[in-house]
């Protein structure tokens, strides 16, 4: 990688048949175990530098002082170096959220029962939620994936969350779910539970108390976060000697719903496919990744900063400046696909505006002294 490809994404931006190996139609195999997951983690592709240096040659000849867009021009380079052309596009928006249900619930972390999970995705599914008027308003192609709701995952605080097959099945699920075809991905999720499982994961990632990370999620106060607290201090302890592997943490803390989106994750890289990052939980499974490979989330923006308090903690650890803060917390990609316009209008700017030379306008290199 130039030099200077490596600064400008890293500044600001800074950043199946099952049991077996399946060769995708981009050439990558789904991994069968977290041995050859770590092993394509190894291999991940990196910028495409011609593209990077055709939004980086024509930025300086679009009618406007250099830099004056701030933010919108890094993120035109950004999405010119990963989808691996130039221009850069904004037009086929995929969007996949991933439901799980957890056994932790039984704890009583959550002041809704696990049925809601179930519940939500049928609302998905009607059209009824916030992320389908989102989705609506930027022509963004939905999909909801729920993974084996009638089987939460075990309760974490006493064994791991998952089998290694399980993790892996859910891991497979959310690679499934990523098209070659995609411009963009916004990933989400739905899973009553799961910022307990994500305050867990940043814990034993990042260290710190449970109270640095736990926050209250769908609502819970009083004795019920308390309650919480002590789950996700308890789990990290349980699980203390395997949490050094990125993915391993991700099995033993993680969910259903979070091992698919770290396979989608890492999917989308695979297919040159750009990614926005929802809110806590999608942040918790991806620093899994990272913790794996520092490289794996170079591909990745985070959307927004989630009300949740531990997010914002896990975005400045992750050096991944946020593009919104809207004080949402509400999951389901909501916010991902909120950030969309932000990335259509920076491709829209990068490709659509004249140059100096178009519009016969004298730049600041012509100026006479």
């Amino acid at each position: 990688m130039s030099p200077a490809l490596s600064t400008a994404l890293n500044e600001p931006m800074d950043k199946i048949a099952r049991g077996c190996e399946i060769l995708c139609m981009s050439g990558f195999k789904t991994p069968k175990n977290i041995k050859t997951f770590h092993q394509l983690l190894g291999k991940l592709p990196g910028p495409d530098a011609d593209a990077f240096g055709a939004a980086e040659a024509r930025e300086p000849q679009l009618t406007k002082p250099p830099g004056s867009l701030g933010r919108l021009e890094v993120i035109a380079h950004w999405l010119a170096a990963w989808q691996g052309q130039h221009p850069p596009e904004v037009e086929n928006i995929a969007v996949r959220v991933f439901a799980g249900n957890h056994g932790v619930v039984a704890k009583g972390v959550s002041a809704y029962p696990p049925e809601v999970t179930a519940q939500m995705v049928a609302n998905f599914e009607a059209g009824g939620a916030a992320v389908n008027q989102l989705c609506k308003a930027v022509g963004a192609d939905l999909q909801v994936i729920a993974i084996d709701l009638d089987s939460p995952t075990a309760d974490f605080t006493e064994s791991p969350a998952m089998s290694e097959a399980d993790f892996m099945a859910a891991v497979r699920r959310g690679m499934e779910a990523v098209p070659e075809s995609a411009d963009l991905l916004c990933v989400g999720e739905m899973g009553i539970g799961n910022t307990t499982s994500a305050a867990a994961l940043a814990m034993g990632l990042y260290g710190g108390d449970a109270k640095d990370w736990t926050g209250p999620g769908t609502g819970v106060a009083g004795d019920a976060f308390s309650m919480k607290m002590d789950a996700v201090g308890d789990a990290v302890r349980q699980h203390a000697v395997h949490l050094a592997d990125g993915l391993q943490a991700l099995r033993h803390l993680g969910g259903r719903e979070l091992a698919a989106m770290a396979g989608a994750i890492v999917a989308a890289r695979m297919h040159r496919v750009p990614v926005l990052l929802d809110g806590y939980v999608v942040g918790a499974a991806a620093a899994s990744l990272a913790a794996a490979n520092p490289s794996a989330l170079d591909h990745c923006m985070a959307a927004h900063v989630s009300a949740e308090p531990g997010h914002v903690r896990l975005l400045d650890l992750l050096g991944m400046p946020p593009l919104l803060d809207m004080n949402m917390r509400l999951g389901e990609a909501s916010g991902a696909v909120l950030a969309v316009s932000l990335l259509k209008s920076a491709a829209a700017c990068h490709s659509g505006m004249a140059t100096f030379d178009e519009a016969g306008v004298s730049d600041k290199d012509a100026a006479t002294h």
